[in-house]
């Protein structure tokens, strides 16, 4: 409603209700209007990357099975960034962990929230151009194995 103030919601109790690979956080709100409500949050890291490799007229993507979509799907290199490490970083380990490259001119393009209904973490996105080299893929999570697609 344009010209009203928008009014935020008040934290008035959190719990972890669950912590190991996803860590689920109970959230107790105050609302605008006085009454309280629930939110379970997905609090597992402090943001998210993404990068999108384009190499000439190919765009370079990871091909990996997610066991939550029970399928093989292909997907922009990414994952959770660390406490301890700004986002390029983050975008940086993973693109060498994942498709074992390195790049050396990465830019960040845009900053959103994937699914802010449910996760609190920014997703950070960013591009490389083609300007990389061979670097080592990261192979020793047996859940996690990534295959470089070139589409």
């Amino acid at each position: 409603m344009e010209g009203q103030l928008e009014t935020r919601w008040r934290t008035v109790g959190r719990a972890v209700v669950h912590q190991g690979r996803v860590k689920l956080v109970d959230h107790e709100v105050l609302l605008p209007d006085g009454s309280r409500s629930q939110f379970e949050v997905d609090e597992s890291v402090p943001f998210s990357v993404a990068t999108l490799v384009v190499d000439g007229s190919d765009v370079l993507l990871s091909r990996q099975y997610w066991y939550p979509l029970d399928r093989w799907i292909y997907d922009l290199p990414g994952g959770g960034g660390r406490q301890d490490e700004e986002p390029i970083a983050a975008a940086r380990r993973e693109l060498e962990e994942e498709l074992g490259l390195v790049p050396n001119d990465l830019r960040h393009l845009h900053t959103f929230f994937m699914n802010p209904g449910r996760a609190s973490w920014p997703t950070h996105l960013f591009i490389t151009t083609g300007d990389f080299k061979p670097g080592c893929a990261d192979t020793s999570d047996p859940a996690e194995q990534v295959k470089l697609a070139r589409i």
